[in-house]
């Protein structure tokens, strides 16, 4: 694990599943526009949350590119699942804006409900193909502009499913750093 802290807020990179995240407000889910369960990490949080999250999404579909959405955790050891649907990169553009756009309206949201920790996924780099290192660089510096905003958010981890992506991301953070 690494950690950094910027301007009393704890910025960390970890290896793990974005489904246990038990010590977090939130978990940020990279959702598909129906906001239904899929694969990767929609998949996974969907499973770990029940059946209940699925319900409390159907009214707030679809959502579009760079938006974000708030719900119950259900299930899951969370206070809220938001729901983010990153671009389908080189279809969904400018791929680039809409995918900071998926952190900033989540961190927002976050801030809108007093919470304090926001755990991330690596948004839109899996099925919707959006080159890793590109995708790590807009997150951590979305993540970055943004902190010094905050007033209640003050711990925001990035939860990276192996130990290279991790590695991708501690470095891009101490660069932009």
């Amino acid at each position: 694990m690494s950690e950094k802290k910027v301007g009393g807020i704890t910025i960390e990179c970890i290896q793990g599943n974005i489904a246990d995240q038990p010590d977090m407000d939130a978990v940020v889910n990279a959702a598909n526009a129906e906001l239904r369960i899929g694969g990767g990490v929609a998949g996974a949080i969907h499973r770990a949350a029940g059946p209940g999250l699925e319900e409390e999404c159907r009214p707030l579909a679809p959502i579009s590119p760079g938006q974000a959405v708030i719900t119950g955790a259900h299930n899951l050891p969370n206070k809220h699942v938001i729901h983010c649907l990153g671009p389908v990169y080189s279809v969904d553009k400018p791929s680039d804006r809409l995918l900071a756009s998926c952190y900033r309206n989540a961190l927002q949201l976050a801030e809108e409900k007093g919470l304090e920790s926001v755990a991330f996924p690596a948004i839109s780099s899996g099925a919707f193909g959006y080159p890793f290192e590109a995708a790590a660089r807009i997150a951590v510096k979305t993540v970055l502009e943004e902190t010094p905003e905050f007033s209640s958010v003050k711990h925001i981890r990035f939860v990276l499913f192996g130990a290279p992506d991790k590695e991708v991301y501690e470095k891009v953070l101490d660069k932009l750093l």
